[in-house]
């Protein structure tokens, strides 16, 4: 199937399927009515595209979430939100899902794993693919941080992509965030790559930091996937993929 990706910032991503339109961890509303080239969400070109629109938030940190999505609604028709359930909830306007829950939702089924952070990351079945979002769910080691805590950290990631064994992931969207630089920086989206079959993958969570992309191109652990990690160079970038 061909997919579009559309790099929004950070970990926001918007994904078009044949039928859907996937809006993931949208934060960053500028310039206003920028539209998708931009990196911004125009409800109108939105609407134009004709897809069946969901956004997804997997918690409520302020670069994840951004509460002018709910304004979308008058202009696209149907749209529906799906929010972690640290999020407040919204009856009758958006859909809650806590770590560990599993919902159908008709035309697509979704599973929400425990973030090492806060909230959630998605595990979405639609149209024959299976689509991964992890939000905040990574293997956060920390310079100078107590070595029980970063034992504890990995423990805590490895039990989680580990619960995906046995999972073909078409299309992943992981964090790699130079925060933690060298050799740090790697460790979850290693660790996920050696443990769950995937195809592609989109970086994430680097902000306009676009150094890792260079990091990753050098780094000798990832000689085995780097052809299927997806550089990005701007926002509002996209990709056309084959999945």
């Amino acid at each position: 199937m061909q997919a579009t990706v559309h790099y929004l910032y950070n970990s926001g991503f918007a994904l078009e399927t044949e039928k859907h339109l996937f809006i993931f961890d949208y934060y960053l509303d500028d310039p206003p009515s920028g539209g998708l080239r931009h990196g911004v969400i125009n409800p109108r070109e939105i609407a134009a595209l004709g897809k069946e629109t969901v956004v997804l938030v997997s918690h409520g940190h302020f670069d994840h979430f951004n509460r002018v999505i709910f304004g979308w609604r008058g202009a696209i028709p149907g749209v529906r939100y799906v929010l972690s359930s640290d999020i407040p909830h919204r009856p009758g306007i958006a859909a809650a899902i806590a770590p560990g829950e599993e919902r159908d939702f008709g035309d697509f089924t979704l599973r929400a794993l425990h973030s090492t952070d806060l909230g959630v990351a998605f595990l979405i079945k639609t149209e024959g693919l299976t689509l991964y979002h992890g939000g905040d769910l990574n293997w956060w080691h920390w310079e100078g941080e107590p070595e029980e805590d970063n034992r504890e950290m990995a423990l805590l990631y490895k039990k989680e992509i580990d619960s995906l064994a046995g999972e073909q992931i078409d299309l992943a969207f992981l964090p790699l965030d130079p925060r933690l630089e060298q050799p740090a920086y790697l460790l979850g989206m290693d660790y996920f790559l050696r443990r769950v079959e995937v195809e592609r993958v989109l970086p994430m969570h680097f902000g306009d930091d676009g150094r890792v992309f260079d990091w990753l191109e050098r780094d000798p652990r990832a000689a085995e996937y780097r052809d299927r990690v997806v550089r990005i160079e701007r926002r509002g970038q996209s990709f056309s993929l084959e999945l």
